[in-house]
């Protein structure tokens, strides 16, 4: 009996030791930080006594006091990448040690389903191409912590998740979108690339949404739109899965995220861009790359012939188009007519991460973005249709082109037959198409696809697709 109860006494001092010092819990075994920053460390410890970190990339020791809250924060300088590593934590007499820490690239990878498919896929719908990537996966450089899904009326300070290395059997678990992301950066820049993972499956940017910024831009109609879950309630997600993160130092976000929105795009763009704003004004480090996909052409979310994801792709182009430090990845080539999860998910990872090497990491040249409209010229019957990001020209890769509108000025749109300039000269373009139509002898506006599926067909010579569009607005 008496063993028995020293062994019980044993216990809770140890678990009180452990205790008394809790950071968030980004701070954990097989973390990663990110590389050439004064980073911001923080969490819980026993108020009024001193605490410290010491690190093994550097002899520094780095001090504070615990607030009477209980809460403390500390900057620690973070060189190049590399790794691994380890962070001691001191506070009255006891030590928690975080161990196998890696210092690279830190993305956040948020939205809705789309972001939280994993490599393994959901049930009936699969990642093509998965079961190769998993089989090579074993790259202890690339880490993922997944916040655990909840929602809350009031900001949190913390969250469950902890980190996870890649490897065969890990990886399957992995968001598919975010995974591929890492992987090409990893394989490019050859350093440590860290994903904090926080999705919700079906969950509107309203939630995603701080309630000061809400409340500035949204009326109180606004406000009530359909809420079919409690997760789709106004700023929840903000408050629950996205604050506790604040202020841990990342390099940018990527977010997959609108279907949840498909019938409000009237006021989607307001409402990337304020939420946009929010989360670059409540990290504080500067207008970091927010990179984006544009939800993929379905028949889920309507009848296939109408409109509604047209204008929500449409209201995504424009963020793009009016967001400092944004981009976009068009997926008019790869949706489905069967499901809202395009299986292609590890080519969208892939085109973000072009983004990122060309804007963030010195790829300058490197192609990024698919064509853009850019101006419409009418010559007689003619529309010729110029864009950007086409320097060296469009391309159907043979295919003949659909999915192209025109009309005259009552607005009424003919199916239009569409070419690639091919007058060789002095005035060709390499990026010009020409559409036309019998049924409009003087046309005044064009549109590409603008129903909720098509099967875009419209590439620059590298292989980005073009997104929908229209000049009637």
């Amino acid at each position: 009996m008496k063993i028995n109860l020293l062994i019980l006494i044993s216990f809770l001092s140890v678990f009180n030791l452990n205790s008394q010092i809790e950071p968030n819990p980004l701070f954990s075994d097989n973390m990663i930080l990110q590389r050439n920053s004064d980073v911001n460390v923080w969490g819980q410890a026993d108020k009024g006594k001193d605490l410290s970190i010491s690190v093994s990339w550097s002899d520094k020791t780095y001090t504070t006091k615990v607030n009477n809250d209980g809460s403390w924060r500390l900057n620690i300088a973070t060189p190049g990448a590399g790794g691994p590593y380890q962070i001691d934590i001191l506070c009255n007499d006891n030590v928690l040690k975080i161990k196998n820490v890696m210092i690279g690239e830190v993305w956040v990878a948020s939205g809705q389903s789309n972001m939280e498919m994993t490599l393994s896929g959901f049930n009936r719908e699969p990642v093509l191409r998965s079961l190769d990537m998993i089989a090579k996966a074993n790259n202890p450089e690339i880490r993922l912590i997944t916040v655990k899904k909840t929602f809350s009326d009031v900001r949190l300070n913390s969250f469950e998740g902890n980190w996870v290395e890649s490897n065969h059997k890990t990886a399957s678990e992995f968001s598919a979108v975010a995974y591929s992301f890492a992987n090409y950066l990893n394989e490019v820049l050859d350093i440590p690339i860290g994903i904090i993972l926080t999705s919700w499956g079906g969950t509107p940017a309203e939630a995603w949404t701080p309630s000061e910024t809400l409340s500035k831009i949204l009326t109180k109609k606004e406000l009530s739109y359909n809420r079919k879950q409690p997760d789709d309630e106004p700023s929840v997600l903000f408050n629950a899965m996205i604050n506790p993160l604040i202020p841990f130092n990342i390099r940018g976000a990527i977010w997959y995220q609108g279907e949840g929105n498909v019938g409000r795009a009237h006021n989607y763009t307001m409402l990337m861009n304020s939420m946009i704003q929010s989360w670059r004004d409540e990290w504080n480090i500067g207008d970091f790359p927010f990179y984006f996909v544009q939800i993929a052409p379905n028949g889920c979310c309507g009848n296939i012939g109408r409109s509604q994801q047209a204008f929500l792709r449409e209201a995504q182009l424009k963020t793009m188009q009016t967001m400092k430090n944004t981009g976009m990845v068009v997926t008019l080539d790869i949706g489905s007519t069967l499901t809202i999860h395009p299986p292609e998910k590890i080519l969208i990872g892939k085109r973000l991460a072009y983004w990122a090497l060309a804007k963030d990491y010195g790829f300058d040249g490197l192609p990024h973005s698919g064509p853009v409209f850019k101006s419409l010229t009418i010559e007689g019957n003619k529309a010729y249709v110029d864009f950007d990001y086409a320097e060296r020209g469009v391309t159907s890769y043979g295919k003949k082109l659909s999915g192209f509108e025109i009309a005259g000025e009552d607005k009424i749109f003919y199916e239009a037959q569409a070419d690639i300039d091919p007058h060789w000269g002095a005035g060709w373009k390499r990026s010009t198409l020409v559409l036309m139509s019998e049924k409009v002898n003087e046309p005044k506006y064009i549109r590409y696809g603008w129903t909720n599926y098509i099967e875009g067909m419209l590439y620059n010579i590298q292989g980005l697709p073009a997104s929908s569009f229209r000049t009637d607005n």
